[in-house]
């Protein structure tokens, strides 16, 4: 298990160190004016001048890159022409149109994205894996190709779309639940889950039904197995092959799909955050792209990409404890 354990961090590791390249030359190396794109439009000259000393632009390509690193793991200066400003690791950058630093621009919106993914996360494992079982245990009968119906409208129905309809109905229609306004969980709780309920239903809605189909498969490939068969033989009940057998053998593709969803979420869940006005990652990468803030869409796109490894590698790791076979692999 040790050895699995390293293999998974290793790779990870190395995947995260790739994906810096990979970002680096995509926003800094391929543009052009690197300066003027992440300064703005509006800067003179000279502050162009001083952005380009900043991300020294000037050295050779191998040392930019070396720069960029150093800032994620020790932190960077940062010359103003009349001081030094100190941006402490992991420096994802500076904000020059916002005069900001961009790890605390994305840690005061992260909260916000987190209490989304979170808690859509487990509304949508839950109703799909539940949805899967269920129509699993009736299949056969009309609850089967009811579940199946539903499971197609999700993965067909837009996420805006079916947060319109829950707003309409339960907010203006029959005045149920206040029109969603994000509320901090340190603040008050109570009103930070009312005012989520909605957007954690929409999310649940649509991402579910890929979870249910996947289940349903899993479950009916492993029942569908010779060991299950002699189960079967032996005279285990169904309720046992579905709940234990089944189930376990469907968990594995589960777990990785849940782990890609929840590291992408955590990258910012856009229409859901503008459609819900939650200041979250989601809509700060939108006015980022939108004012053409380079540093910031970096740190956003690296920051994302961190939790998709993140969440994967934990995915490897679930899996390994569900299946053994897997450290074997």
């Amino acid at each position: 298990m040790s050895r699995f354990l390293l293999r998974r961090i290793g790779g990870a590791l190395f995947v995260l160190l790739a994906l810096s390249v990979v970002v680096y030359a995509a926003f800094y190396v391929a543009p052009g004016n690197v300066a003027q794109i992440a300064c703005g439009p509006r800067c003179s000259p000279a502050q162009v001048a001083q952005v380009s000393d900043q991300l020294r632009l000037g050295d050779p390509l191998y040392l930019q890159y070396a720069h960029f690193l150093q800032g994620i793991f020790a932190g960077r200066d940062y010359s103003t022409g009349t001081g030094i400003l100190h941006c402490q690791a992991p420096c994802l950058g500076r904000s020059y149109q916002n005069d900001e630093q961009v790890t605390q621009m994305i840690l005061t919106k992260l909260p916000a994205t987190a209490s989304l993914a979170i808690g859509a996360f487990v509304l949508w494992i839950v109703l799909g894996v539940g949805t899967g079982l269920l129509s699993v245990w009736r299949r056969g009968r009309a609850t089967e190709r009811l579940l199946t119906g539903l499971t197609l409208a999700g993965m067909a129905t837009p996420v805006f779309v079916i947060g319109l309809l829950l707003i309409i109905v339960f907010c203006s229609a029959l005045q149920l639940l206040p029109f969603p306004d994000y509320v901090p969980l340190t603040e008050n709780p109570e009103q930070w889950a009312w005012n989520l309920l909605l957007p954690w239903v929409s999310l649940a809605l649509v991402s579910a039904a890929p979870y249910a189909r996947m289940t349903r498969a899993s479950m009916l490939e492993t029942l569908a197995e010779d060991h299950v068969r002699t189960f079967r033989a032996y005279g285990v009940s169904e309720r046992k092959l579905v709940g234990r057998h089944a189930l376990r053998g469907a968990l594995g593709p589960v777990i990785a799909l849940g782990a890609l969803d929840i590291g992408s979420m955590f990258g910012g869940a856009v229409l859901t955050e503008s459609l819900f006005n939650i200041p979250g990652v989601g809509r700060e990468l939108v006015d980022a792209v939108k004012n053409v803030d380079l540093p910031v869409v970096v740190g956003l796109v690296l920051v994302t990409g961190f939790f998709v490894v993140l969440a994967n590698a934990v995915a490897d790791i679930l899996q390994a404890m569900a299946d053994r076979r897997v450290v074997l692999a």
